[in-house]
């Protein structure tokens, strides 16, 4: 955990921000992989981590705004638990640490609620993700279960994203860690990587350096030959001499936060031409992308302006033609770019993204209401503030399955190439990602340098085997 008085400030800073009513967090239960007390890794909801910081589950909290009262709800270890688990700190030791003095057991809660609406006070939810806490809110407030999204409270969603959005200097820190030790196991997997051993292999040294670092996977490990499947979490293909690697994997610290990296090098000791071609591509859509963060710029415009450095180079290759502008304004270069550039980070790997993207990553002037493919997975579009922190992350995949149903549909054939596409059928694909934070000038890279480009990544692998 923080300083206790960062848990104060915290909470201090959101009671601030809305005037009555009672705000309910709630924690996350244990959840059993195929019986009851064989769970998955707990990880505790990232807004309860924010405000309270107890990674223990069963828990939920109140802020009575109106009696300017906090109230924390779990229950302490019973002897079986010690037996099992043996003894740990307890519930009022932790809550202590939070800077909580009023520590109440969990089946407290109902009446509490029940006193809460049988007095009128409104009581500020947010949108619940997991099925338990899902079932629990239904009941309290009879409300069905697919209502709950709708129905919870906009104020409090917004007063959160305003507050988690901008990260503070303690933030920061944990951030930066995160991106440094993420580094250095993607250096460790550029090292090791060589033909003929399996993906497993390697997603397993990943799995267990992070867990070395004294905290976790921030997410599901993606590494695989198949680059072009945007979020491959298959890991039973044998690396071969003349395949990429493409490696997106990041640590979470043992305080929550994450990191998300990305590079991709090649099975051997060289890139091909081609594959240096479109590598180059790609990082010269990073690059463009890095050097326009800053305060007051929309990631929209980071994201278009990303694409077509993306689209002007596949037109220098001969995969593209015709006007640039035109081809990314109809969404012509999606075939080779299907996503966004970037998307928020912090305690979640997608940063709020339980709360609702239209929040976290737009506004009210700047609603996200497009079908286009492509620019509909763009997660964040809104004006940047110093304080943020985000990942660039541009990319080519090529997709056997879209090149054929494009080209069927005569789809853009005025901006894509489709005989000269067919030679690069099965190149895979290739992603640079990194992290960022917008400061008041301009932006910063997170955590240690890593290996960027074609000249360093084979530097490394030369020595790799």
């Amino acid at each position: 955990m923080f300083e206790k008085k960062v848990y104060l400030q915290r909470r201090a800073a959101l009671k601030s921000k809305l005037n009555s009513g009672i705000l309910l967090f709630l924690g996350n239960e244990e959840s059993p992989m195929n019986y009851k007390d064989n769970t998955y890794h707990f990880r505790q909801d990232s807004t309860f981590l924010y405000y309270f910081g107890i990674s223990e589950p069963s828990l939920a909290a109140i802020i009575n705004l109106d009696e300017d009262e906090t109230i924390l709800f779990g229950n302490e270890m019973g002897i079986d638990d010690i037996v099992w688990m043996g003894r740990q700190k307890t519930l009022a030791e932790k809550s202590e640490d939070s800077g909580l003095t009023k520590v109440l057991p969990l089946d407290q809660l109902d009446s509490y609620l029940n006193q809460y609406q049988a007095k009128k006070q409104a009581v500020h939810f947010l949108p619940p993700y997991r099925p338990e806490n899902k079932i629990k809110l239904a009941a309290w407030f009879n409300i069905p279960i697919g209502e709950l999204k709708e129905r919870a409270s906009l104020p409090f969603i917004r007063a959160v994203v305003a507050q988690r959005s901008v990260k503070s200097a303690e933030e920061i820190v944990e951030l930066d860690r995160a991106a440094s030790i993420s580094a250095d196991i993607h250096l460790m997997v550029m090292q090791q990587a060589k033909p003929g051993m399996y993906e497993r292999d390697l997603a397993a040294k990943i799995q267990g350096a992070a867990l070395a670092s004294g905290g976790d996977l921030a997410y599901p490990v993606i590494l695989t030959v198949r680059g072009e499947i945007l979020h491959n979490h298959y890991h039973g293909n044998q690396l071969q001499e003349g395949q990429l690697v493409l490696n997106d994997s990041g640590v979470e610290t043992a305080l929550g936060y994450a990191g998300d990296l990305t590079r991709t090098f090649p099975v051997g000791k060289k890139f091909s031409p081609e594959q240096k071609d479109v590598y180059d591509i790609v990082l010269n859509a990073y690059t463009h992308a890095k050097n326009l963060l800053a305060p007051g710029v929309r990631y929209l415009d980071v994201h278009l302006a990303s694409c077509k450095m993306l689209a002007q180079g596949l037109k220098d290759i001969g995969l593209m033609k015709g006007n640039i502008d035109d081809a990314v304004q109809a969404g012509a270069h999606a075939m080779f770019f299907q996503c966004g550039t970037g998307h928020m980070m912090g305690l979640d790997v997608h940063d709020m993204e339980d709360l609702g993207e239209q929040y976290v990553g737009y506004t009210d002037d700047l609603v996200k209401n497009t079908t286009q493919f492509g620019l509909k997975s763009l997660r964040l579009g809104k004006a940047l503030e110093a304080g943020y922190v985000l990942t660039v992350e541009p990319g080519v995949y090529i997709i056997p399955e879209l090149i054929d149903r494009w080209k069927a549909a005569n789809q853009f054939t005025e901006f894509i190439n489709y005989d000269k596409l067919e030679q690069f059928r099965n190149f895979s694909g290739i992603r640079v990602e990194d992290d960022f934070l917008v400061t008041e000038n301009g932006s910063r890279m997170l955590g240690k340098h890593l290996a960027l480009t074609t000249e360093e990544i084979e530097s490394i692998r030369s020595n790799a085997y």
